[in-house]
C-alpha cells in the first residue's frame, strides 16, 4: 500500500497531476490537501522504505520458522524421552521377544508330535481291522472246539429221543430210558485222560 502513495506522489511531481489517494480519508481530508507534492513524495518514501525494513526484518526473522523450530527441538526432546523409556523398558521387551521365540519353538515341537501321532494313527487303524478279524476267527474256532469237545463227549446217542448222552450215563435225563451198556473196548473220556 505504501507502494501505491509512492507511485502518486511520483507522477505528482513529474505529470502535475491531483493528489486522489488522500481522498480516501474523509476526516483529516482537508489536511492532506494542504500538503505539497514534494512532502507528499517524502512522506510516502520514507514510510514505504520504513515499512520495507519491517517486512524485510519479519522475513528473515521468519515466525513461522521460529514456530516450526520450536515444534522440531520440542519433538526432538520428545523423541530423546521416548529413546530413554524404550532403552528403560529394553529389557521386557527383550524377554517378551525370548517368550514369542520360545513359544514359537514349542508350537513347532507340538505340530511335529501331532504330526506323528496322526501317521502312527493311520498305522494303528489296520492294526485294529486285523484284530478286530482275528477276534472273528477266534469265535468260529472256539464254535468248532465246542463242537468237537461234544462230539468227543457225547459219542452215544439216547435210543429213544436221538440225544447225545455221556458213556456215564446209564439212563437218559431226557426221557429216561434205560441205555445198555456199552461195549469193553470203548473207553470213557475221563478214563483216557
Amino acid at each position: 500500500m505504501p507502494l501505491l502513495y509512492l507511485a502518486e506522489a511520483i507522477s505528482v511531481l513529474v505529470f502535475n497531476n491531483e493528489i486522489g489517494l488522500l481522498q480516501l480519508y474523509p476526516l483529516i481530508n482537508e489536511k492532506l490537501q494542504s500538503i505539497t507534492p514534494i512532502t507528499y513524495f517524502w512522506v510516502s518514501a520514507a514510510a514505504t522504505f520504513i515499512l520495507w525494513g519491517i517486512t524485510c526484518a519479519i522475513a528473515f526473522t521468519n515466525p513461522v520458522e521460529t514456530f516450526l523450530n520450536n515444534i522440531l527441538s520440542d519433538a526432538k526432546t520428545q523423541g530423546t524421552v521416548e529413546t530413554q523409556l524404550l532403552e528403560e523398558k529394553s529389557e521386557i521387551l527383550d524377554s517378551m521377544n525370548e517368550t514369542i521365540e520360545s513359544n514359537s519353538e514349542i508350537l513347532a515341537h507340538v505340530n511335529d508330535l501331532i504330526y506323528n501321532m496322526r501317521t502312527e494313527v493311520k498305522e494303528i487303524h489296520p492294526l485294529n481291522e486285523s484284530v478286530e478279524k482275528m477276534k472273528t476267527e477266534l469265535g468260529s474256532l472256539r464254535k468248532e472246539v465246542k463242537k468237537l469237545e461234544e462230539q468227543v463227549n457225547f459219542q452215544i446217542l439216547c435210543p429213544t429221543c436221538g440225544r447225545p448222552l455221556l458213556p456215564e450215563f446209564k439212563i437218559c435225563p431226557y426221557c429216561g430210558e434205560n441205555i445198555k451198556l456199552l461195549p469193553e473196548n470203548l473207553v470213557s473220556v475221563k478214563e483216557y485222560r
